[in-house]
């Protein structure tokens, strides 16, 4: 049975879900650096690069070890300590990229409703808060990779300080592109 044009979800042929499923889907597509300057697509790449790498290496691993494991009783022993390893540098990758990209959870609908000037000082503040949040995690990253950088994995014998740099290089990045954002944004608004 069609439905009734009397359907208040209903406009033209589409229904209110299509319509937001369509326009779901159209933000998802949009390139999300489209305004970006050259150097900025750039880096954003090369994070890009480095979380898709990770995560196809994270799924390939676990793939093979539950293959391996569950077809041919033969688990990859060492599979379990690389995923759990490389999983810093997918999280500070997600992380900087958030950051760059201001996709990063605040409470923007607050802050919406107060006037221009307060607004201003509270995306101030809250930028430096976040850098300086992300120093002190740099900081006491480079510590614990002081103490205990050249440990090694159990079954690899690699160093563990390849695999927890990123805890320090990711919270010094974000820092960074919390700070040239703000910048950012000043030269706009100047």
């Amino acid at each position: 049975m069609p439905p009734s044009n009397s359907d208040p979800e209903k406009t033209g042929d589409e229904s209110l879900a299509d319509q937001v499923g369509h326009a779901a889907q159209a933000m998802e597509l949009v390139d999300p650096d489209a305004s970006a300057s050259t150097i900025d697509r750039w880096i954003n790449r090369v994070a890009e690069v480095i979380g898709v790498t990770t995560l196809a290496a994270i799924v390939i691993l676990v793939f093979g070890n539950a293959v391996g494991r569950y077809l041919a009783a033969t688990p990859i022993i060492w599979a379990e300590e690389l995923v759990i390893a490389i999983i810093p540098w997918l999280a500070m990758s997600g992380v900087f990229l958030s950051v760059r990209r201001r996709n990063v959870i605040r409470l923007d609908y607050f802050v919406a409703g107060l006037p221009g000037h307060f607004r201003t000082a509270i995306n101030i503040f809250v930028a430096i808060l976040s850098a300086a949040a992300f120093t002190a995690l740099a900081f006491y990253s480079f510590q614990f990779l002081s103490l205990f950088g050249r440990d090694t994995t159990i079954y690899l014998r690699l160093p563990t300080g390849w695999f927890k740099a990123a805890m320090l290089i990711g919270s010094v990045a974000a820092a960074v592109a919390f700070l040239v954002g703000l910048l950012q944004e000043h030269r706009r608004r100047g």
